[in-house]
């Protein structure tokens, strides 16, 4: 049995980076919607749809738990998904609980995809947390753009990003949330274009906690090798190009995510201060 990995494209493989790390014993089946990527500025109802097509695909596979490793499909259908199936469903979430937990007096700026931000499971979270309103939001449908057309460079990105931010005064800024699985591929843009003192984080290594922490729970237990099966919304990719490209988001993401914390001056083992 393997775990089953879905996002509308290439985001949810930062989250399948951080749970080969945490269950490297694990196979994974990672599933890419590309047919209809992006889901962000589609309606709730498209993508409720989408997200049911890819998990009875993957359930019928079948896996023994699977991850919705994408915040806009987690706030229009993951519900639905709990009630359809009894195998442990783990969806994302922007990370506004520790926002705000360790934000101090300072604004907190929550970006996401369009659908995410206006969705009532973030209000919801917002509600819950926010007891101070300090939370803000900001769309960024570009970046998911930017991301599934492969374009990573400073020079398109980082002006893109100083025009969507330039309306806020950063020093009010305590944190800036990645509310999209997509972002993370920005994180070290972000850093170079965000004051010093303004944290950057996410929802990806809780995901993958929480995933861990579920299948222990209910006793599950892997015998695998971290193999890794993708899928082109429901098409084996076996094109060896299109593997290869995969599979380097990973490792990518390795030297991303290296490069931020030493940008930042912090252990990614442990996120204090070095």
């Amino acid at each position: 049995m393997s775990i089953g990995i879905f996002d509308s494209g290439i985001g949810g493989i930062t989250v399948l980076h951080d749970a080969l790390k945490l269950i490297p014993n694990a196979d994974y089946l990672y599933y890419a919607d590309t047919d209809n990527v992006p889901y962000g500025t589609k309606s709730k109802k498209e993508v409720r749809q989408f997200m049911l097509d890819a998990a009875a695909f993957l359930i019928e596979k079948p896996v023994a738990a699977l991850v919705v490793a994408c915040n806009t499909a987690t706030s229009a259908a993951i519900d639905d998904l709990r009630r359809l199936y009894s195998i442990p469903i783990i969806g994302m979430e922007p990370a506004v609980k520790p926002a705000v937990k360790h934000n101090g007096s300072k604004r907190i700026l929550v970006t996401a995809t369009p659908l995410a931000l206006k969705e009532e499971k973030l209000k919801n979270l917002i509600l819950k947390f926010d007891n101070a309103h300090m939370v803000d939001l900001l769309p960024l449908p570009g970046l998911v753009h930017f991301a599934e057309d492969f374009v990573f460079g400073e020079e398109t990105v980082l002006p893109y990003l100083h025009e969507q931010l330039r309306n806020y005064d950063l020093d009010k800024y305590g944190t800036v949330v990645l509310g999209c699985t997509h972002y993370l591929y920005y994180k070290r843009i972000f850093n170079k274009l965000l004051p010093s003192h303004i944290h950057i984080i996410d929802g990806n290594a809780g995901t993958v906690r929480n995933l861990k922490r579920t299948i222990e729970e209910i006793g599950l237990a892997f015998s695998g090798t971290g193999k890794i099966t993708f899928y082109a919304s429901g098409r084996e990719v076996t094109d060896p190009e299109t593997r290869a490209r995969y599979l380097g988001f990973i490792s990518a993401f390795d030297e991303i995510s290296k490069g931020f914390f030493e940008d930042r001056g912090i252990s990614e083992e442990t996120g204090l201060a070095l």
